[in-house]
């Protein structure tokens, strides 16, 4: 479980330190640090970027309203721990995460921890997911002003037991690595061929082609979503075939993306 870290607001030394002790009882919890006034705790939170502030109200310098109103959009999840409840309204108005009162109850607080380590979960899940889309997008979209190159093979011929056939190079989905041969695999049937990847991909179009493996090749438009999960990832095709994408072909496929866009 990767450890939550949470920056503690509080000008009242004593309620700094049983929040600390509360946090110490609970499991992947990291503390960030401990500020004793608004401004202190403003400089903090951006230059240690906490997940999560537990954070006063009335202090000195700003108050705790004035803190969050000072958050941009980078701002970590904030859980007001006061003992005044007449300012949860403004709170919640400045989309605070909880409000909890003094003395603060340690099931109260480990609730509200835990569901901000799915809130942030969630968000990191669904942010990798939007980056792997526009991955996907800028891949589509091909290099702008690219010309249908002639340099590369439009069909790859294929020994059979009773002669030679063709596959057109537009019909193949993907092709895997298979000791000294490849299998191409099309949406039909797959065929095996005596050759290297590392030959084969040097007579394919770049920009129809791209390698996701050190022994797979898939074909771009055939990708129609990408998954990323506990350090693994996976392309999917339009046939329903996922094909695994290694670490280091997930970075050179972003870059591919990228550098499509210009960016």
């Amino acid at each position: 479980m990767t450890p939550l870290r949470v920056l503690i607001v509080d000008d009242e030394p004593l309620a700094r330190r049983r929040l600390e002790i509360l946090l110490r009882e609970q499991p992947a919890i990291e503390l960030a640090g401990a500020a004793s006034d608004g401004v202190a705790a403003a400089r903090m939170i951006a230059e240690r970027a906490p997940d999560v502030v537990l954070l006063d109200i009335k202090m000195p310098g700003l108050t705790g309203l004035e803190v969050l109103d000072r958050l941009g959009k980078e701002a970590p999840i904030v859980i007001f721990v006061t003992a005044f409840d007449r300012f949860a309204l403004d709170a919640f108005e400045r989309a605070a995460f909880d409000y909890l009162l003094k003395p603060v109850e340690p099931a109260r607080l480990a609730a509200s921890l835990t569901r901000a380590r799915e809130t942030l979960a969630n968000r990191a899940a669904a942010e990798r997911a939007e980056e792997l889309e526009e991955i996907l997008r800028n891949l589509r979209s091909g290099p702008a002003g690219a010309q249908p190159p002639s340099a590369f093979c439009r069909e790859i011929w294929i020994q059979e037991r009773g002669g030679r056939i063709s596959v057109p190079v537009a019909a193949i989905d993907w092709i895997a690595a298979e000791r000294d041969y490849v299998r191409i695999h099309t949406r039909a049937r797959s065929f095996l061929v005596r050759q290297s990847i590392g030959a084969l991909a040097e007579r394919l179009d770049p920009a129809q082609f791209i390698r996701i493996h050190r022994s797979s090749l898939v074909r771009i438009d055939r990708i129609v979503r990408i998954r990323h999960a506990a350090g693994r990832g996976a392309v999917v095709l339009s046939t329903g075939a996922e094909v695994a994408v290694s670490r280091r072909h997930m970075g050179a496929l972003k870059a591919m993306s990228t550098s499509q866009t210009g960016r």
